[in-house]
């Protein structure tokens, strides 16, 4: 039916003239299949039969076919090939396109990866820092020695000191006595009156938080001169003015056209790179929680006339005491010393109460109790409630060695200086200085620091001995040793008089040799007729039933 408002009639169809369609349609597919196949109508292809026996030339027929057919393979293999390079030839143009956009990116990576490649397999080793550290040193007119100041003699490393003051080319050694904001000012106070006695001492405070190179710009806040600072602040940055100037008015005295080159040493986690990044005002150098988180010496511009050189930390030699390898050392991170060990000389080295009291834990016995309840407060639990103690004893470790935890050790009252700091060495390390830009006291008023209640006494152990330069055998060294040694070994001639001798005596062979020397003998069995006992003897003769 035509619709009234369309030009065209409609398609559509009621559903159940469309399902009587398709009825019907079926039914007649299925006839004529019916009649097929009475009919024999098959639709299948035929094989090919080949070639019969009886026609002549028959292997030459079957050799033409195979040849036709190699033929063809062929064909659809150079087909193949073809289609493959003309890919590639197009890939490679693509490549070569994106090459000649980004070329000196390309060939900054590369060289930064051989760099990589050759540095890697020597960084973490202890020969590589130690010459690391001995470059800084060589190349530095002035050389700054990091102190913390919650240990500042044991900080310091007479090595160093006295390869700075006795290596000739008129080098200054300085001290800044860093993390002052995790020590009593009292306390920060009486350090700086010790170690001014032989060395220009100065007070510093890093900044935490600074942004990167190329990162936005962050407003600083005018702090007012009647206004304390509070040490919650990480942006806070004392003493680095007073560095600055120090070191400009001593360049300037120099009067050299070179810019200055200040190197900067110290143990691990001491904050060297925190305080060269605090001078520059970025982010300029890497610094982590970790400790040994520099590995190369790298160049900073701080200004014109000054050059500040990164160094790695000093190795810490392994005759030092326990707590000197837990806090200035690398060997909790090359396996050498255990996590939980160092955790237990570290708390034998403090008072026990302010422990409890800093962390909030109940009393203890041992350092292994206080771990398990350090664990359960912090959540660090293993599967079924466990808790995990070297998890504990890793975060335990970090507070202490980063700048988490506030200590503090003692002037020493008996104390002599190190032999190499003689008279004439001093007076010598404070000529040139200007010593009036050493502001101290000003860096010191205007700072809240750590109230001495809170702050946990810790026993220093003195001078940390550090390692210049460290020899590192071959594996096989000490097998080519024990084979040089048996080979030297003259022959020894032995009296049958003493051999016997040594036999009537009672030898002591250790253990494996017992079990290397076991026979096992049979004892002698007499077999002789005279001690067999006839009477078990079975006589076949005697019948039994």
């Amino acid at each position: 039916m035509k619709r009234p408002k369309l030009k065209k009639a409609s398609k559509r169809m009621s559903c159940s003239k469309r399902y009587k369609i398709q009825k019907k349609v079926r039914e007649h597919n299925r006839k004529v299949r019916k009649e097929a196949k009475k009919k024999g109508v098959q639709k299948r292809v035929k094989k090919d039969p080949g070639v019969p026996n009886s026609a002549p030339f028959k292997e030459e027929v079957l050799r033409e076919a195979e040849q036709r057919r190699l033929k063809i393979e062929e064909e659809k293999e150079k087909q193949r090939q073809a289609k493959k390079e003309e890919r590639a030839l197009k890939r490679k143009k693509e490549k070569e396109a994106a090459a000649k956009e980004t070329e000196p990116k390309a060939k900054k990576a590369r060289t930064d990866k051989t760099r990589e490649k050759q540095t890697t397999s020597n960084k973490n080793s202890k020969q590589f820092v130690c010459a690391e550290l001995n470059k800084v040193i060589d190349a530095s007119d002035v050389v700054i020695e990091v102190l913390d100041a919650r240990d500042p003699l044991g900080s310091r490393c007479p090595q160093v000191e006295e390869a700075v003051l006795h290596g000739g080319g008129n080098k200054k050694l300085l001290l800044v006595l860093n993390k002052i904001d995790l020590v009593p000012k009292e306390i920060v106070e009486s350090w700086i009156k010790f170690l001014q006695k032989e060395l220009p001492v100065l007070a510093f405070k890093a900044s935490a938080r600074l942004r990167e190179k190329n990162g936005p710009a962050k407003k600083s806040r005018v702090v007012p001169s009647n206004e304390v600072l509070d040490k919650s602040r990480g942006a806070a940055c004392l003493g680095n003015d007073c560095l600055t100037n120090f070191l400009t008015s001593y360049a300037a005295k120099t009067q050299n056209e070179a810019a200055l080159k200040v190197g900067v040493v110290g143990f691990p986690n001491v904050g060297k790179s925190s305080l060269i990044n605090s001078l520059k005002g970025l982010l300029v150098c890497h610094v982590g929680a970790d400790r040994g988180t520099t590995k190369t010496m790298q160049m900073v511009h701080i200004s014109k006339n000054i050059k500040m050189m990164d160094s790695p930390g000093i190795v810490a030699s392994p005759s030092n005491a326990p707590i000197s390898l837990a806090l200035w050392s690398l060997q909790v991170e090359e396996g050498d010393l255990s996590v939980l060990d160092a955790v237990g000389t570290l708390m034998n080295q403090c008072d026990k109460n302010q422990v409890m009291l800093h962390y909030n834990v109940p009393n203890f016995k041992n350092p292994l109790e206080f771990l398990t309840v350090f664990a359960k407060k912090r959540g660090y639990l293993q599967k079924g409630g466990v808790p995990n103690t070297e998890q504990a004893a890793v975060t335990f470790l970090s507070d202490w060695t980063g700048s988490k935890v506030s200590f503090h050790s003692r002037v020493p009252t008996n104390y002599s200086p190190p032999t190499y700091m003689s008279d004439v060495v001093v007076t010598e390390m404070f000529n040139g200085w200007d010593i009036n830009k050493l502001k101290n006291e000003e860096t010191l008023k205007g700072f809240k620091f750590v109230n001495q209640a809170s702050s946990i006494s810790f026993t220093s152990k003195g001078l940390t001995s550090g390692l210049l330069s460290v020899s590192e055998e071959k594996p096989g060294a000490a097998e080519e040793k024990v084979e040089q040694n048996e080979n030297n070994e003259p022959e020894q001639t032995v009296d049958p008089c003493e051999e016997v001798e040594d036999l009537k005596k009672p030898q002591k062979t250790s253990l494996r040799e017992k079990t290397s020397k076991v026979k096992f003998q049979s004892d002698p069995i007499d077999i002789s007729f005279s001690t067999v006992n006839t009477d078990d003897a079975y006589d076949f003769n005697t019948d039994f039933i």
